[in-house]
């Protein structure tokens, strides 16, 4: 009867514990995720500045040319060179799905088939993990 009692006391706290774990780990993970927006964004924003308003990726790069471009040093037209960058060491993995992939266009940020996706048009960068997190 002892046995049962701790049992059911113990069955009671983890009831109480877990949920509360689930949701720090979630804030956790969503904290993470606005700041390496945060940090990619403004070293996009660096890259234009340096690069006469041209971004990272233009339509129809594939998301090597945008990694090549902000982890190593450039020219001012973006090619190999030693006047600019690197201006991140490497695309963060996404908090929420893992993934460090990266789709330029395509599909609207949320699809959860690349860790991020960047728009060439806008200069936008978002997690593609999740409808709720695109909208960070």
């Amino acid at each position: 009867m002892e046995v049962l009692i701790v049992v059911v006391i113990l069955g009671i706290i983890a009831a109480v514990v877990i949920p509360q774990y689930t949701d720090a780990s979630t804030k956790v993970r969503t904290s993470a995720l606005s700041s390496d927006l945060h940090r990619i964004r403004s070293q996009i924003g660096l890259y234009k500045f340096n690069h006469n308003e041209q971004l990272p990726a233009a339509t129809g790069d594939d998301s090597s040319e945008f990694e090549r471009r902000m982890t190593t040093k450039t020219d001012v037209s973006g090619n190999a060179g030693l006047d600019y960058g690197p201006y991140i060491l490497s695309i963060p993995k996404n908090p929420f799905n893992d993934l460090n992939t990266l789709r330029i266009d395509g599909a609207p940020a949320g699809a959860n088939t690349e860790g991020w996706r960047f728009d060439t048009t806008t200069g936008d960068f978002h997690a593609d993990d999740s409808a709720a997190h695109a909208a960070l």
